[in-house]
């Protein structure tokens, strides 16, 4: 066999071997009816009023899910949140992640010409 075929089978039989790498979406009704408790901080559609708490509303579903993994794991360490995603599963936050995604996030403020 010439190098490039063999290297072509060696690709082919590498990728069936790890399997599908598909990462089951999050959903965005589930996560509106899952989101109810983050609305104290966050608001209902992620646009928080209040200044202390963030906006997530059009956030990345990626950056989402990642904060939420490293507040329940203690890499991110927040008392408050700590408490709220102890009994989330990897699907719950998949889930919240599609629907603050979802939301129309608050606009940048415009700069000022000078």
């Amino acid at each position: 066999m010439t190098p490039p075929r063999i290297l072509g089978i060696l690709i082919a039989t590498a990728m069936l071997s790890t399997g599908p790498c598909v990462h089951a979406a999050g959903d965005i009704a589930t996560g509106k009816t899952k989101s109810a408790v983050c609305a104290s901080c966050h608001g209902p559609d992620g646009n928080s009023p209040q200044p202390n708490f963030p906006i997530i509303a059009g956030q990345y579903q990626d950056y989402i899910v990642r904060a939420l993994k490293d507040y329940k794991s203690g890499e991110r360490e927040n008392a408050i949140m700590k408490g709220f995603v102890a009994n989330l599963s990897e699907q719950d936050m998949k889930d919240l992640a599609a629907y603050f995604y979802s939301q129309k996030g608050l606009a940048a403020p415009k700069t000022q010409n000078p």
